[in-house]
């Protein structure tokens, strides 16, 4: 009995001790989540306050206005709009098919981990890095021409990355059966791939072309090596484009009340569509598990 008890106390210790250290983790825990959620609100809150009076008309149908003067971002957004849209046209099928590359061929051979760990790099890099990069390679081969082409090819280096990431993890996580059920029919490697693998990973592949999209329309760094910017609009990708980002970074910084207020205003705007489409790839594959179960 004696050993018995002993045995019962000190389970009652452990017991009691795990109980502890399981309270304090889930204190210190939630306190972070309010500590950051705190700090969420408090720049939500300011971001509101001071855009709240630069949202209007004018914002969407006017150009960028000289100092001291009012106007709008209409060319900002539509650079914007044109340069993330040329970013994901060149990353999203490269990065597919790299990602398909990755996931049906490469898992047995040495060069795919080495493209895994690359790859990897890359989705980590500096923004500032990949600029200078096209900086280099385009910019200065063209003889310093900034141009809406290269601020492009620098948010599609962004865009690769995230886009092979998520096609590699989407593709594997289609179960094996439906290969081998599909093969054993006789039909070729590449009808798997398209006809039955791409319709299973579709809401994943969507999901991660969203998330690349909402991290390049807010980059600054990359565009200003690269697109420039412009004051007036422009449709030429050959030339210097505004960009909501670079207006964002040049106004702020400006002493000219107008132009902080524009700033202020592009923020909400940009804050609200990265919020959209977050919203959104989130919707997808929530549809998408909806329809498994």
């Amino acid at each position: 009995m004696n050993a018995v008890s002993r045995e019962f106390a000190v389970a009652d210790r452990l017991y009691t001790r795990r109980k502890l250290l399981n309270r304090a983790a889930l204190t210190l825990s939630c306190v972070a989540a309010v500590f950051g959620l705190v700090f969420l609100a408090w720049i939500l809150w300011t971001l509101v306050a001071k855009a709240a009076g630069g949202i209007n008309l004018a914002l969407f149908t006017q150009m960028t206005p000289p100092p001291m003067e009012t106007g709008g971002l209409l060319n900002a957004f539509f650079g914007s709009a044109v340069m993330c849209g040329l970013a994901i046209a060149m990353g999203t099928p490269l990065g597919v098919a790299a990602g398909t590359w990755l996931a049906e061929y490469g898992n047995a051979r040495k060069v795919g981990t080495v493209v895994r760990f690359v790859n990897d790099i890359l989705l980590s890099a500096p923004s500032i890095v990949l600029g200078l990069f096209v900086y280099t390679l385009v910019v200065m081969q063209t003889g310093g021409n900034f141009s809406a082409l290269a601020g492009a090819i620098s948010l599609a280096f962004i865009v690769l990355p995230v886009v092979v990431r998520t096609t590699d993890e989407m593709l594997r996580l289609v179960p094996v059966q439906m290969r081998e059920a599909a093969l054993s029919l006789g039909v070729p490697q590449w009808k798997v791939i398209v006809q039955v693998l791409y319709r299973s990973a579709s809401a994943g592949i969507v999901t991660g072309i969203l998330l690349a999209l909402a991290r390049i329309s807010g980059e600054t760094a990359p565009l200003l090596f690269t697109a420039f910017g412009n004051q007036y609009w422009n449709g030429n990708v050959m030339q210097p484009m505004a960009s909501v980002p670079v207006v964002m970074y040049q106004f702020a910084g400006s002493p000219y009340e107008t132009w902080q207020q524009l700033a202020w205003a592009g923020a909400l705007v940009l804050t609200v569509f990265v919020l959209l489409v977050s919203l959104g790839a989130r919707a997808l594959l929530l549809r998408k598990r909806i329809v498994n179960d």
